[in-house]
């Protein structure tokens, strides 16, 4: 029973986390919120992808596929989003085009962040510099 709810916990959890990802930087009042979860998400996937010698590596994953292995599920792919789509579809999506789409979609969104964040902190500094 605790593995069940710790399953929904992670698809519900992990998955607003990846929404927020790439819609966050819409919203004025969440920017600089989303840009700290991308740097954090990249980070994860590059830096600690380096000492796990899993690129692309993220605890959350990691901590929802031991729940799904404690509930029997076995052969899980390596990407949560490979695991997510399948399970929100019922397909098996090629793998490699999932990664590639997660990575170009996060690419993208970081850029979008990082130039929103840039325009409205520049914004800001002019803003108190006419006062």
């Amino acid at each position: 029973m605790v593995y069940r709810i710790l399953d929904i916990f992670f698809v519900v959890f992990h998955t607003s986390l990846i929404f927020f990802n790439l819609l966050g930087w819409i919203w004025k009042k969440t920017r600089v919120l989303n840009m700290v979860t991308l740097v954090l998400t990249g980070s994860s996937w590059l830096f600690l992808g380096l000492i796990t010698g899993t690129m692309g590596y993220c605890p959350l994953t990691d901590w929802h596929f031991a729940v799904l292995g404690k509930l029997g599920k076995t052969g899980l792919p390596s990407s949560y989003i490979k695991y997510l789509t399948d399970r929100l579809t019922g397909l098996d999506v090629n793998a490699t085009l999932v990664d590639n789409l997660t990575l170009y979609a996060f690419l993208a969104v970081l850029l979008i962040s990082l130039i929103i964040n840039m325009r409205d902190f520049l914004k800001k500094g002019r803003r108190r510099r006419k006062r």
